[in-house]
């Protein structure tokens, strides 16, 4: 039986270098995105390096958009076999002082509601895939806050901490292990705002890197396809850090 992997938010960044590590090791990737430039380029490279694949338009803020989604993907596939909750982002940022309601629950939707209707909705699927895995994204900012005008994404991220190891209780009855990446300080389309703004404020922030340099995408693709592999089949609930030692300074 043929392996297949979803990844949410999967056509850039360290969502699509996902989809493509899991591709190229054999599997069959389904992959979601909503921007159209994205999933255009994502089916070009997808293709070209001969990876089977089918890409999904769907906004991950909305539960009715994922739940349609999924249902189109049950209808096409009898199991899945990995599911990464990759999608998610800052949204922008507020100080809590100007926070309007409408970014505040958009932030949580973006980051949280995405996750749990998206594992909601792929269970089914997962309990007939072989030795499935769940994977989730946390972030350094779980841990510390967030930046200045950051901390509801903060906030977001510590919420997915504490989902991963609820849902590894959960479903370990199911054969399905439950793991988070917390990515620090990442070279992706992510940061290119402040890289545009301000590229001196971006490279000094590799002061606060104990290996002085930012993250590649392939770097946490590795991680997360090692976590869904035979080589981590004892491994359920945990975090992993993936930051050059910026959780260390």
């Amino acid at each position: 039986m043929a392996k297949i992997a979803f990844i949410t938010g999967g056509t850039g960044g360290i969502g699509f270098q996902t989809a493509l590590k899991f591709g190229r090791m054999g599997y069959t990737v389904l992959i979601n995105g909503i921007d159209d430039a994205q999933i255009a380029n994502a089916d070009k490279v997808l293709t070209e390096e001969k990876i089977e694949h089918e890409i999904f338009k769907w906004d991950v803020t909305k539960e009715d958009q994922i739940v349609a989604g999924f249902n189109k993907v049950k209808e096409k596939y009898d199991h899945l076999d990995v599911l990464v909750n990759n999608a998610g982002g800052l949204g922008g940022r507020r100080r809590f002082e100007v926070m309007d309601t409408e970014f505040y629950r958009f932030v949580l939707a973006l980051n949280v509601d995405s996750a749990v209707f998206a594992t909601r909705e792929c269970i089914p699927l997962l309990r007939k895939g072989t030795d499935a895995s769940i994977i989730n994204f946390a972030s350094n900012a779980a841990y510390n806050g967030g930046g200045p005008g950051a901390g509801i994404y903060g906030a977001s991220k510590a919420a997915i901490v504490t989902l991963t190891r609820a849902m590894a209780k959960d479903l370990a009855e199911y054969g399905i292990r439950v793991n988070a990446v917390s990515p620090g300080t990442i070279d992706t389309p992510f940061h290119d705002a402040t890289k545009k703004a301000n590229p001196a404020l971006f490279e000094s922030w590799k002061k606060n890197i104990l290996m002085k340099r930012f993250g590649q995408p392939e770097e946490v693709a590795n991680v997360i396809y090692f976590l869904c592999s035979d080589q981590a089949s004892f491994l359920t609930g945990e975090i992993v850090q993936i930051n050059g030692g910026q959780d260390l300074l």
